[in-house]
């Protein structure tokens, strides 16, 4: 292509796939495209290319963060991200921070979980319809769940969220507001390290202090960052699943009487909802090393590439009939979570979150409905995640 399309595409936020993506699939699975924020990268869309460029190590992350790189943000790039370096120093770190995390045990998180569904919901009970379901529901679950973990005050949760979302932006904000935000966030959480070395507590952050193999432990510069990936990670896109699938699932009234009268069906529907609902745009770039193949094309070494999950997750390789919505669908392969090195270390917490608030809601609030159609919906936008700004609810 000689003038190449710009990327993200132009998509009506409402639909559930982006339309390009099933002729891309079959006709030019690795095309060529420019990037919104400025520079050239190549799109990855078929699920077995996907994976390729999750596990092959000549798919680096530490080359595409270098400054400098094409990326889909306008914000420089941190190499001491967990999700910017590649092996051997990836995998020191994500041992420390792994064995950090199962510590604190993600199973015994359930009973805090609930409460706090179960909080939101009373809140929302009594303000009385209509509630927009983003504010009091699926943004403060996972914010207030994530903070806790690290041990940040509530006081601080509306702080937090605002850096956060700001940190996420494509085109929404400035390179310099995503960086202000991101240099914010970064003081925040040194100045809480520092109080948690001083006074430690029972939470992921006084064990990610304390997390030590073989002598081994985390600089100051990776604890720090470490905790910033995983409030960002652990905050928007399960706020964004909670969000779009509600309209998802009001889209397929079957589906959802399904999971209201029979919520033994959850624990597989969340895999389902992970599968088909399109949270963010992208995985993070990848830098190719050398030459490789994708679909028998060549990708030349120095070509920034872009893994496109949610196209994978429609890939007729992956499951049959990919573009329906079926919560009893089992097993129910996806690229969700990635695969490979990097898969989330927060996986296990998202599952917690999500079957614990589709549980709740549906007993609790078993006719919750949105009150406008998906098109008078409005959407966020120039963000990496894609959700409503507002979604008002009925019930």
């Amino acid at each position: 292509m000689s003038d190449p399309p710009v990327f993200p595409f132009n998509t009506p936020p409402h639909l559930d796939a982006e339309p390009k993506l099933g002729w891309l699939r079959r006709w030019d699975p690795v095309p060529r495209v420019r990037l919104a924020p400025g520079g050239e990268a190549v799109l990855v869309t078929r699920y077995e290319d996907l994976r390729k460029v999750y596990a092959d190590p000549v798919f680096s992350r530490a080359e595409a963060a270098r400054p400098g790189m094409p990326a889909l943000r306008p914000a420089r790039q941190n190499p001491h991200l967990l999700v910017s370096m590649d092996p051997p120093e990836h995998t020191r770190v994500r041992r420390l921070v792994a064995g950090a995390f199962s510590r604190c045990g993600v199973e015994s998180m359930r009973p805090r979980v609930q409460r706090v569904a179960d909080e939101l919901i009373d809140a929302m009970m009594t303000a009385g319809p209509p509630v927009d379901f983003v504010e009091a529901f699926a943004a403060p679950l996972p914010a207030i769940v994530i903070s806790d973990l690290v041990g940040a005050p509530s006081a601080d949760h509306p702080r937090l969220r605002e850096w956060m979302d700001t940190a996420l932006s494509i085109t929404a904000r400035t390179a310099a507001e995503v960086r202000s935000a991101g240099e914010q966030l970064a003081g925040y959480l040194t100045r809480l390290i520092a109080a948690r070395r001083a006074e430690p507590a029972d939470d992921l952050l006084t064990a990610l202090i304390e997390a030590r193999d073989a002598g081994d432990r985390l600089s100051e510069q990776e604890l720090m960052f470490t905790t910033y990936i995983m409030l960002i990670a652990g905050y928007e896109t399960t706020a964004g699943v909670l969000a779009n699938s509600l309209l998802t699932l009001h889209r397929h009234p079957d589906q959802y009487a399904l999971l209201r009268d029979k919520p033994d069906l959850i624990p597989d529907a969340v895999e389902e909802i992970l599968r088909y609902v399109p949270i963010s745009k992208a995985s993070m770039e990848r830098f190719a090393t050398a030459d490789v193949e994708l679909s028998g094309r060549c990708v030349p070494a120095g070509t920034t590439v872009i893994p496109l999950q949610y196209s994978g997750n429609r890939d007729e390789a992956l499951t049959a009939d990919p573009d329906r919505f079926d919560v009893t669908r089992t097993p129910v392969p996806h690229l969700a979570f990635g695969h490979g090195v990097h898969y989330c270390l927060g996986a296990q917490l998202a599952r917690l979150e999500l079957q614990t608030a589709y549980v709740t809601l549906f007993r609790r609030l078993p006719d919750l409905r949105p009150a406008l159609r998906a098109t008078e919906v409005s959407w966020k936008e120039g963000l990496i995640t894609r959700g409503p700004v507002t979604l008002p609810v009925v019930w």
